[in-house]
């Protein structure tokens, strides 16, 4: 047949219609990380990546790469599978009830690749509590994970999603209050398996003359697996006070306060070494003689924001005998007046203590006040007994009914195992504020200080860990963890109740933080700071009270290794170039 003219005419706009498609595709596809008013890709989008890509991308990672599905399916008669346009039925009554009763415990969550334990993160999607008629999604979780044994791992997910033009998302343990382990039509690298640890007997560094034993630690590794390892070379490590954080991800690179912190610092201040796969996918070392402004942001300039941590290297230090003291008060409704009065005594109590080499954690809230626990390292219990004596000779004064007891250990370890705490994060929404060593110093500072956290634990749960260190670095600039610390006696945390039927009680509650109760502390600590790891991050003004004077150098780091912005993270240092849209699509503003 020949042709007719309405036939080529249309043929010819066919042709041109797929043409014009067809580049708009590959400039979707190809186009610049970072550029104005660029969105990543997400399913369905024609840039979003094959089947074929994906199953090249397993073959290039070992066969190690997982479809996301949410460990609450299983509550739910429909729920969606990474990669996958269609629902699936999952309901198993059984497997509901045992996740619902292990839900709040951190073990529940780290074996899973993608399940954050700070729900709220999760967009309400899949939520084991509610209803299972209701959806489960995966929303707010990442698409698909690679687990990660090696950096050669970590680099093909680097590569690949610079290659489609999709989200990032580092994760351990996914122990994170912010939301920056998770995220919607994400890849997500889990770090979780890396778990070597190298003992070095005589690290030498000739640029801050340390000489001395570290560690070299996996980027999977947790706190009670480190402390382990030390005290098996009877030594001891700066790491976190829950047993399963991940020490070389957003702890150490958040700062790190630790149980150690007034006897060696922050756990920023102990890093030696990092190994890092960069955005440009390349394997480097970051110390203070190799991509030493790298290793300067690494150290306290927040986690998933540089590189991707491979490991570690930390100081560590000859164990030694520790002591432990508690008090409890109860609020019997009668005695609220003089539990704060003795609160204030407590609070003038603690610079002595920190400078002891105290940590000191203290809750309070409508049930009355506690400390659980106050540890030290090379104090007899009768030498702590007498950094309590003012606060019980206050008590008794008072007519206050309280216990106290102090113990000794003869270890780091055994110290740590004996506080009958079970940490998680699956329970509260959080901010917090660090309080400055000033705010004690005279009583109608201390007073205003005692109103705050009174009014605040009339409303909500709030507790402090207080520590110093003043003097574990020669100057606030050594490292990139914000210099207020510097100056901080504690670090003030508020938490309020998470619902897990009522999603807009919630929000409520994490506004209530934002809006009502930080506020308290921001008025009696102006130009202050937050520890970034605990804080809110609904917060307005993060780039101040997250890294403060930090934060332009930060920023220059930032460029500089990740031009591209691979690496994004809620609150992160440039992230406010970038909006998450309703839909979980990440575009830049």
């Amino acid at each position: 047949m020949i042709p007719t003219a309405a036939m080529m005419t249309t043929g010819r706009l066919v042709g041109l219609t797929s043409f014009l498609a067809l580049v708009i595709a590959l400039g979707v596809r190809y186009s610049n990380y970072g550029s104005t008013n660029h969105c990543r890709s997400i399913p369905g989008d024609l840039s979003w990546p094959t089947k074929a890509d994906w199953n090249q991308l397993n073959a290039t990672v070992g066969g190690r790469l997982i479809a996301t599905s949410p460990i609450a399916a299983s509550c739910h008669y429909s729920s969606s599978l990474g990669g996958s346009a269609t629902s699936s039925s999952t309901f198993d009554q059984k497997a509901c009830d045992a996740l619902r009763n292990e839900w709040f415990f951190p073990s529940t969550h780290l074996n899973s690749s993608s399940s954050p334990m700070a729900y709220q993160f999760t967009n309400n999607s899949c939520n084991p509590f509610l209803d299972p008629d209701t959806p489960c999604n995966l929303d707010g979780l990442a698409t698909f994970t690679v687990n990660a044994t090696n950096a050669a791992d970590f680099q093909a997910a680097v590569r690949f999603v610079k290659r489609h033009n999709i989200r990032l998302v580092i994760r351990n343990t996914g122990h994170d209050y912010l939301g920056k382990s998770t995220g919607a039509h994400a890849l997500a690298l889990w770090t979780h398996h890396l778990k070597a640890m190298e003992l070095i007997p005589e690290y030498q560094d000739q640029v801050s003359a340390y000489q001395g034993p570290a560690i070299k630690l996996g980027a999977g590794v947790e706190a009670l697996e480190a402390y382990e390892f030390a005290h098996s070379h009877g030594l001891i490590v700066v790491g976190g006070n829950c047993p399963n954080v991940g020490l070389a991800g957003g702890y150490t690179q958040g700062g790190g306060i630790s149980i150690l912190s007034s006897k060696y610092g922050l756990a920023a201040d102990q890093v030696l070494a990092w190994e890092v796969v960069t955005a440009a996918g390349d394997y480097v070392t970051a110390s203070a003689t190799e991509n030493s402004d790298l290793f300067w942001a690494l150290r306290g300039g927040g986690g998933g924001t540089y590189g991707v941590v491979v490991s570690m290297t930390v100081k560590a230090f000859p164990d030694t005998h520790f002591s432990t003291a508690y008090i409890t008060v109860l609020n019997d409704g009668d005695n609220t007046d003089a539990i704060y009065s003795a609160m204030g005594t407590f609070f003038q109590s603690l610079p002595a203590l920190v400078d002891a080499g105290a940590w000191v954690v203290w809750v309070a809230a409508p049930f009355g006040f506690m400390v659980i626990p106050a540890m030290v390292a090379d104090l007899r219990a009768a030498e702590l007994d007498a950094h309590f004596q003012a606060t019980r000779d206050k008590m008794d004064e008072l007519g206050l009914q309280y216990q106290y007891s102090s113990a000794e250990h003869p270890d780091f370890i055994s110290s740590y195992n004996s506080v009958p705490t079970s940490w998680n994060v699956s329970s509260h929404n959080l901010g917090g504020r660090l309080i400055p060593r000033e705010l004690v110093g005279d009583q109608e500072s201390t007073e205003s200080l005692v109103a705050a956290v009174r009014n605040i634990a009339s409303q909500a749960l709030m507790s402090g860990v207080a520590f110093n260190v003043s003097r574990a670095v020669s100057s606030p600039g050594d490292v990139a963890a914000h210099p207020y610390f510097r100056k901080t006696l504690m670090s003030g945390v508020v938490g309020t109740p998470l619902n897990y039927t009522d999603w807009d009680a919630t929000r409520t509650a994490q506004n209530l933080i934002t809006d009502v109760l930080l506020p308290e502390l921001q008025a009696i600590t102006p130009d202050g700071a937050v520890y970034l790891n605990e804080a809110d991050y609904q917060d307005p003004n993060f780039k101040v009270n997250f890294y403060g004077d930090h934060y332009e150098r930060l920023l220059a780091i930032k460029k500089k290794y990740d031009p591209e912005d691979i690496f994004y993270v809620k609150t992160g240092v440039g992230s406010d170039r970038w909006i998450e849209r309703s839909d979980g699509r990440l575009c830049t503003i």
